[in-house]
């Protein structure tokens, strides 16, 4: 199966393995054979759908995709990433995972993430165990080095493997073999959870994330690409009900469409509809981690880079 796999990478891009990036997509394949078998924590982004498709082509049926199912995860992702095992034909999983039980993951605080990763490996686990399979992976590649990521060190308490970073392997390399294999994913533009959108200290819950949920689709449905719903909570003090503003940021080439034909005031109705009081457009446009600007100076070390 392996064998079939390079020889599509070369047949649609006429890579010949040994002259980029020192042969990492056959050290990945060699990583991966060696585990024997593989559970693969699975969301529908770029990077796991990519080592869910090689998963399977290296091990066959001793891979397994696992996708986590809760709040944090937009309805339209989950049915994309499903229709993605179909259409390629790897096996993938649902389960539920109930970080919203956990009280430091509801208070949002800049290590969320970790409580958000700790609870998927909690869930996998056992899955791994009862079916008998070696390793877990996620994800995480070699662009990922030197970032603050929480998750990562939930993965080292419970022994995940992270082969694409093991074998060196870039996001714009990711994104390369994607397209060489056919995945849509490969232009996907950089996805985060939901709660993602919210800034640190203020409370997550269900209730926002359909807020949010239902004004990205809105903005995605115009043909935004590079899209985010920042969500935050305007506190008049008071007995008076905390109210919600929507920033939103689209890619700063995306603005003048956004301006054009008035597609603003239906883009501002649809987020009023949905829950916001106020609806803002940040222009400076859509950049990873602009949640960032509010943390308190001197703490920009412990904030993560991908929302």
């Amino acid at each position: 199966m392996a064998r079939k796999l390079e020889n599509l990478v070369i047949r649609q891009t006429g890579w010949q393995f040994g002259d980029v990036s020192d042969t990492k997509f056959e050290q990945l394949k060699a990583i991966l054979r060696s585990y024997g078998s593989c559970l693969v924590a699975y969301s529908g982004g770029v990077d796991s759908v990519f080592l869910a498709r090689v998963a399977h082509e290296v091990l066959g049926e001793r891979a397994l995709a696992v996708i986590a199912d809760s709040a944090s995860l937009p309805r339209r992702e989950l049915q994309e990433a499903l229709e993605l095992g179909e259409r390629f034909s790897f096996p993938v999983r649902v389960v539920k995972t109930e970080e919203f039980n956990n009280a430091n993951y509801l208070s949002n605080p800049v290590n969320r993430c970790y409580f958000c990763k700790h609870e998927l490996f909690t869930e996998l686990l056992p899955l791994a165990q009862a079916e008998k399979f070696a390793v877990i992976a996620y994800g995480e590649n070699a662009s990922d080095v030197g970032d603050f990521r929480p998750g990562a060190q939930a993965a080292k308490e419970f022994q995940v493997r992270a082969p694409l970073k093991e074998a060196g392997l870039t996001k714009s390399e990711i994104r390369h073999l994607s397209a060489a294999l056919g995945l849509p994913t490969a232009d996907k533009p950089q996805m985060a959870c939901l709660s993602s959108r919210i800034p640190y200290g203020e409370a997550v819950n269900p209730v926002k994330l359909r807020m949010i949920e239902e004004g990205e689709y809105v903005l995605r449905d115009l043909g935004f690409h590079d899209v985010r719903v920042r969500h935050h909570e305007l506190r008049a003090g008071g007995n008076n009900p905390v109210q919600h503003l929507a920033r939103i940021e689209v890619g700063v080439g995306e603005i003048p469409k956004l301006l054009e034909n008035e597609s603003f005031l239906k883009v501002a109705e649809a987020l009023k509809k949905a829950g916001y009081a106020h609806v803002t457009l940040d222009l400076q446009g859509y950049r990873r981690g602009s949640l960032n600007d509010l943390q308190p100076i001197g703490s920009q070390s412990g904030t993560q880079k991908d929302r």
